[in-house]
């Protein structure tokens, strides 16, 4: 496989700075302890594919990153298991208008396909994901997994 990259720069990498961005409102989500709630007519950033956000704060245990695929949505832990760091989607196709898998955005650029299983890189393990749901204009991740 080709290590594709999101375009940033090795310092950006070396420093673990990621693309993916919190909604732009900040209220667009809750946390209820086990399930995550995203109105989704306030999060644009979810609109089309590759759209993504990350989720931190707001009393959860871990950070989260949601991804809006051409098939729906998917959510990860947002931690590379092999150094910690954030994760990015990672546009795919000539148009970059697809997503089928993220990555670190540390230098070691550790890739993982959409059910979390390492494709390439550092990482020797694979990244968490979460189940999601979505009805009435609300996507819920449910957090399964001890944290």
């Amino acid at each position: 496989m080709a290590n594709a990259t999101t375009g940033r720069s090795f310092f950006q990498r070396l420093l673990g700075v990621c693309a993916t961005r919190p909604p732009a409102d900040g209220d667009a989500w809750s946390f209820d302890g086990q399930r995550i709630a995203i109105d989704l007519d306030r999060t644009p950033e979810l609109e089309t594919p590759p759209g993504a956000v990350r989720l931190e704060g707001n009393g959860l245990p871990e950070r989260v990153l949601v991804v809006r695929t051409a098939e729906g949505y998917r959510a990860f832990r947002n931690r590379c298991t092999h150094a910690g760091r954030r994760l990015d989607p990672l546009p795919d196709g000539e148009a970059g208008d697809g997503c089928q898998s993220v990555q670190c955005c540390s230098v070691g650029k550790s890739t993982f396909d959409l059910e979390g299983r390492v494709l390439s890189g550092s990482a020797k393990s694979a990244v968490a994901t979460f189940p999601t749901q979505t009805e009435n204009r609300t996507l819920t991740v449910t957090l399964h997994v001890a944290m």
